[in-house]
């Protein structure tokens, strides 16, 4: 009795000793899962080796959108994803041009994104799945009633140079609220973690039509033809969709939009009457309380939005040369979910840009205004790119590639986006240059020049990144120190 007695306690210490052993092995997945948009295992934040031999770049170029889609309130074009730059980056590129009083329909993707605004302002929202709807607009003819009839997330506004980041699945919408033409232009990350479809660009539309101004109305998107259809709700039933959101039939009908060619942005016949705060510094104050306080930011509180033209934003400034303004996870705690970043970049009349790469990041530039010349060097030291870039254009830096730019006469600015929510840059130049951390016999010995040479090389450059064009030209040693001094001071 005892002999039994005891193998049944045995047995049961090695239930209870598998059943800890099972649980730990889960919890590491539970610790790290807790927003959807996280990945579930450090190996699987990024499928971008998958497209290691579309990285194999021995020519870039500077390109323009390749297919439009016209719609009633503005037009939607994007970047041919079949080339292969973008492919290597694993993005998807598209420019939006919202007429005054055009609302961009609410739609939803399978990939994380983050939209810079070129010209015009106005509201959006974004539906984020669990959040609350604590915002409440009046509805028409009763304003002088004090009642409210609609509930709904809340509205955030947007203003040029704002660049907004937007998760996977979250829906969005756009009004243009302005008095001109509202221009945007968006970077879709298809090959991050949190798109597990394929390496194609799915858009999901609530309502609405899109319309290609290509022949028979079909498009080719990472391979795979598509023709252009309807909204989500058209392929649906119309009884069982009448049914399943209790409404009737020609409701259904209604939703289903299939007699509606105004495309994905229509005009609003009377300008929409919502309830929209400017509460956009209140949002960032409240974000740094419930840092200070050690409280988790969730994602219905976190800001979307960071302004990269702002002045008071700016990292690196040199009045003769330009500015450089970055906006990563520590400035928009979001991007860390998304992994993705930007930067914006404002070169004055023939200034420079120092060579750089980016360490852990694929660059994605698209030129916002003016013109420029830029030379890209892959690793063998062949040159794969040397043109003169202009507004509208887009290219892409591949990781640790080399590149320079330089701005023409009339100055060049460019937005890049970034493949990584803390992308490093690695200068050739300046202050901060792998040529300032090298010592002078490491310099002298692998470039065959005397130690003074290696010593001037070394300090050419006291200023960061951005160069004046005064400074690009002069021979005198001591102008270039006095005219990078004055940057310095600027920055």
């Amino acid at each position: 009795m005892a002999a039994s007695s005891r193998v049944s306690f045995l047995l049961l210490c090695l239930v209870v000793i598998q059943t800890c052993l099972c649980f730990a092995q889960e919890l590491p997945f539970q610790w790290e899962d807790q927003t959807p948009w996280q990945p579930r295992q450090q190996g699987r934040s990024r499928h971008r080796l998958q497209q290691r031999e579309e990285c194999d770049l021995w020519s870039l170029t500077a390109a323009e959108p390749s297919s439009r889609f016209q719609s009633e309130g503005g037009v939607t074009e994007y970047w041919d994803p079949n080339q292969q730059q973008l492919r290597c980056a694993g993005v998807v590129v598209v420019r939006h041009v919202i007429e005054p009083q055009g609302l961009l329909l609410p739609a939803y993707g399978n990939a994380p994104h983050i939209t810079y605004i070129i010209q015009g302002r106005g509201i959006f929202g974004a539906t984020i799945p669990g959040c609350p709807q604590t915002f409440q607009s009046e509805s028409r003819g009763e304003r002088h009633s004090g009642r409210f009839s609609d509930e709904h997330e809340k509205i955030r506004r947007f203003h040029q140079g704002d660049a907004i980041a937007m998760p996977t699945g979250v829906t969005r919408w756009v009004y243009n609220d302005g008095d001109s033409r509202l221009i945007s232009v968006s970077f879709y990350d298809i090959s991050s973690f949190q798109n597990q479809l394929d390496g194609d660009l799915r858009k999901f539309y609530l309502a609405g039509t899109r319309q290609l101004l290509e022949p028979r109305g079909e498009r080719r998107i990472g391979g795979h033809l598509q023709l252009e259809g309807h909204n989500i709700f058209s392929g649906f039933d119309q009884e069982l969709l009448a049914d399943a959101l209790g409404v009737n039939v020609e409701t259904a009908k209604k939703l289903q939009g299939l007699n509606d060619n105004r495309g994905n942005i229509v005009l609003v016949d009377r300008s929409l009457r919502l309830l929209s705060p400017e509460y956009q510094e209140e949002e960032r104050r409240s974000e740094e309380r419930r840092r200070i306080n050690g409280l988790e930011t969730t994602f219905c509180n976190l800001r979307l939005t960071h302004n990269i033209d702002t002045p008071s934003e700016t990292d690196i400034y040199n009045p003769r040369g330009g500015r450089m303004t970055t906006v990563n996870s520590q400035k928009l705690p979001i991007l860390a979910h998304l992994r993705l970043s930007a930067q914006r970049v404002v070169l004055y009349e023939n200034a420079i840009l120092a060579p750089s790469w980016t360490v852990n990041a694929h660059s994605i530039l698209y030129v916002t205004r003016g013109r420029g010349r830029i030379q890209v060097v892959r690793d063998n030291g062949r040159l794969v790119l040397d043109q003169e870039v202009q507004e509208g254009q887009l290219l892409v830096i591949p990781q640790n590639y080399v590149a320079v730019k330089k701005a023409s006469r009339e100055g060049l600015e460019y937005v890049a986006f970034k493949t990584n929510d803390n992308a490093i840059s690695s200068p050739l130049a300046g202050r901060t240059s792998i040529l300032r951390s090298l010592p002078v016999e490491v310099l002298a010995n692998s470039y065959l020049i005397s130690r003074e040479t290696a010593r001037q090389l070394k300090h050419s450059r006291r200023g960061v990144a951005v160069f004046g064009p005064a400074a690009a030209t002069m021979t005198s040693r001591r102008d270039i120190a006095s005219e990078e001094d004055v940057a310095v001071v600027q920055e």
